[in-house]
């Protein structure tokens, strides 16, 4: 098998709080638009955190048939929906031989609302009554196994499930899929659906989201008040290809996968390490990879959740990865202000944001950043979308478990 093919991004595809499309969503990140609100998916008396970002309007009969619905968890219909819309702007499919067509999507939970519902089932009305299709709707590989089904994908079928840098970490893992031979084009991305009691719950009860009331001082990246995430869900695909197969069939080229860096922190299952060090090495491998050097043009969409130790770790991260000078010089952003956390998805639709910017010139801001942490001291594009003639686009994603992923992607 070759090695060190060229990989290219010829399709996207998202669903999020901000739309539910590529488009809709750019075009809102760029505006500034926050997709937060009050919690509307369940009644929320007793739980702490009051808002999410939740994805509006979304009919998943845009896009599946209503009996292969009821037999999926909302997080695999999201997927199936980006996936869909990310393969049909690529038109790969039919171009290649089935089981050279792959599928890479992450989610960091799987079906939570389908094992919370039919928990609740069980126990008020037995076990006799839990769906015979619990477990396939739960499970966090089937995004994965759908998106394969609808599309006859026969090449490998494989979830990334690192926490919030699943999405991150199956684009990686594509990419390298491609390049070292194992597949010519990899339907990759991530998705989550965590908005009910028990996700809420449990991340409320160990002190990791916000809780504030008010949508517009709850996700607050690099911002002192920061006092947790707020959670979100939706997805997001990219189509991966081979370099010379997408030209020869004259695809539309968005932009080049040019690096990937994975890291452990190995030091704890929700803290980042304080020196920052594993989310620099996957940097610099990253940076490595892409061929970086001092006169590239920097931007960086950061993981920037909000949480206090986080973004001052992840600021650490880029000044030890870059170089003090150089990392003054990058400008940064954290789009989560607007989405939310997608967890599992959120490494994709940061992935596409770095595309869009890349192809537009535009970063999208970090919005509602009012009181700058003096230990958050970089260029966080704070509030308003600037314009910017970048070379080298990074995308973080740092999760729980100590899991780091970098990204990197050039123009072509």
């Amino acid at each position: 098998m070759s090695e060190n093919r060229r990989v290219v991004v010829t399709g996207l595809g998202a669903v999020t709080p901000v739309g539910n499309d590529v488009a809709t969503s750019w075009q809102n990140m760029i505006d500034g638009k926050c997709g937060i609100g009050p919690i509307t998916c369940f009644h929320n008396d007793e739980i702490k955190a009051k808002v999410a970002a939740e994805v509006k309007d979304f009919n998943p009969r845009d896009y599946m048939e209503k009996s292969d619905i009821l037999r999926s968890d909302r997080f695999s219909q999201f997927a199936i929906a980006a996936a869909d819309q990310a393969v049909k702007e690529s038109g790969v499919i039919g171009t290649l031989p089935p089981e050279r067509v792959a599928v890479y999507f992450g989610s960091g939970i799987g079906g939570i609302q389908t094992f919370s519902a039919e928990m609740k089932k069980m126990e008020t009305r037995g076990p006799g009554r839990v769906s015979p299709f619990f477990v396939p709707m739960m499970i966090a590989n089937m995004a994965a196994g759908m998106i394969a089904i609808r599309f006859n994908c026969q090449g490998p079928a494989l979830p990334a499930v690192t926490a919030c840098a699943s999405g991150s970490n199956a684009i990686g893992e594509a990419l390298r899929a491609i390049r070292h031979g194992y597949a010519d084009a990899v339907i990759t991305g991530g998705t989550e659906a965590s908005i009910c009691e028990i996700g809420i719950a449990g991340f409320v009860n160990m002190q990791a989201l916000s809780t504030s009331d008010d949508p517009n001082a709850a996700s607050l990246p690099f911002d002192k008040r920061r006092a947790g995430f707020v959670i979100g869900e939706g997805a997001a695909a990219l189509v991966l290809e081979e370099y010379e197969h997408a030209k020869a069939r004259g695809a539309k080229i968005y932009a080049e996968v040019c690096g990937y860096g994975s890291t452990c922190d190995a030091y704890h299952i929700t803290a980042p390490r304080p020196d920052a060090d594993g989310g620099k090495r996957a940097m610099i491998e990253a940076m490595n990879e892409a061929g970086y050097s001092t006169a590239d043009s920097v931007y960086i969409n950061a993981h920037g959740t909000g949480t206090p130790l986080n973004d001052k770790g992840e600021t650490l991260a880029i000044k030890g990865a870059l170089g003090e000078d150089a990392a003054r010089k990058a400008v940064i952003s954290s789009t989560k202000s607007m989405t939310g956390h997608m967890l599992g998805a959120a490494g994709a639709i940061e992935a596409i944001a770095c595309i869009k910017t890349l192809e537009t010139g535009i970063i999208a801001p970090t919005i509602h950043l009012e009181q700058p942490d003096p230990e958050c001291d970089l260029n966080y594009c704070p509030n308003k979308a600037v314009k910017a003639d970048i070379t080298l686009a990074l995308s973080n994603s740092l999760g729980f478990g100590g899991h780091n992923a970098c990204l990197a992607f050039r123009r072509v």
